[in-house]
């Protein structure tokens, strides 16, 4: 695969925000976003990888489609994984491993389909494998059909590489700026989030404001393959410069004061910690800001994650009847895995859209606002 060519390029999203994060690859300018179960596919060569990687919000991995070919059996998928030009793609000098997955195929032991994937590539390159190796191929055998990608990030996106302090049952990164961005943010509005744990939307919302890319502050697994042009992603990195600093402002309030720290230590890693404030309070004390309506998101406890679901019903009032009584034209965002949570709250959601998994909890985002 040479430096021009082009390909399909997958994003991974958690599956319920394929729409979502195909629509922030369209605002991106990427190339014929197309929505796919559990992510969206793209067309571009290596640098569109890089740049998928450095610029997008709500993907949790980029795969870089490099070959795709029938397979029935073990012994055609051998000799087919030789034929991909390997040298072009991993360094022989660097480990790399094999996962695969086996789906409706004639080929249904993933164990012996990665190993022989491995063999092809460890014969043809010499490069030896690893299980602890950054550099990851995927084998994805679905109708018989073999999809072969390398997994370009590494650590899963979310990790922005300035987070190292969390509180119980943080939000992902990637998910809270896809829920966000549902919920209309662009980044011209404040936004308050009364449970904010480690400060995740609040911190996502005000770089999103700032214009921060959110791979800004890692490094990724491209960077070890073979071809990777260390200038080129450095003018990538530095493409845009700097941005005036955002007229809104972001607020994060939570009772726990080692949550709150957390938040504030985070948010000075991000680089944002001038135009965001954390401050313990409980709900009961929770104020509006000064200046224009904006948007309350908020992630609450829900049952089979922290607490009993019926010790949590008193919460969900109690945040609603603030709300309603001090946030008149404010828009409100509650993700919760209980619809007849979010009824306690008793603010006038809409439908909620379908379910996203979030650490292996279904939630759905309700949405209510302007509050009257």
């Amino acid at each position: 695969m040479t430096a021009g060519e082009e390909f399909e390029i997958f994003l991974v999203t958690a599956p319920g925000l394929e729409a979502a994060l195909c629509a922030e690859a369209r605002e991106r300018g990427f190339k014929a976003p197309t929505r796919v179960k559990g992510g969206v596919t793209v067309t571009g060569g290596w640098p569109e990888v890089w740049r998928a990687n450095l610029e997008l919000r709500g993907a949790s991995r980029v795969l870089a489609r490099i070959a795709e070919f029938r397979a029935l059996h073990l012994a055609q998928l051998d000799k087919r994984a030789r034929k991909v030009p390997w040298g072009e793609i991993l360094r022989r000098d660097l480990p790399f491993r094999v996962e695969a997955s086996c789906k409706h195929s004639r080929i249904y032991h993933q164990r012996a389909a990665a190993q022989r994937v491995e063999t092809a590539i460890r014969e043809a390159l010499g490069a030896s494998v690893s299980p602890e190796a950054e550099i990851c191929i995927k084998a994805r055998i679905e109708d018989d059909l073999c999809t072969v990608s390398v997994d370009t990030s590494g650590e899963t996106l979310h990790k922005r590489g300035h987070k190292e302090a969390v509180a119980k049952a943080p939000m992902r990164e990637n998910l809270a700026a896809l829920f966000l961005r549902l919920c209309g943010f662009d980044g011209s509005e404040p936004v308050v989030d009364p449970m904010c744990g480690s400060g995740t939307f609040v911190i996502e919302a005000a770089e999103i404001a700032a214009g921060l890319k959110p791979g800004r502050s890692r490094r990724f697994a491209f960077e070890q393959l073979a071809g990777f042009d260390a200038a080129a992603w450095r003018r990538l990195q530095e493409k845009g410069g700097s941005q005036p600093p955002p007229a809104a402002r972001f607020f994060g309030s939570d009772r726990d004061a080692g949550a709150i720290q957390a938040a504030r230590d985070n948010a000075a890693r991000a680089g944002v910690a001038g135009w965001t404030e954390f401050r313990q309070q409980t709900i009961s004390d929770l104020t509006v800001p000064e200046g224009p309506p904006g948007l309350v998101i908020v992630n609450p406890p829900y049952g089979g994650r922290i607490g009993e679901r019926k010790r949590l019903y008193p919460l969900y009032n109690a945040l609603g009847q603030v709300l309603r009584a001090r946030f008149a034209g404010w828009r409100v965002g509650l993700v919760t895995n209980d619809a007849s949570l979010a009824a306690a709250t008793g603010l006038p959601f809409a439908p909620p859209g379908g379910p996203v998994s979030h650490g292996g909890i279904s939630v759905m985002l309700f949405q209510a606002g302007p509050l009257s």
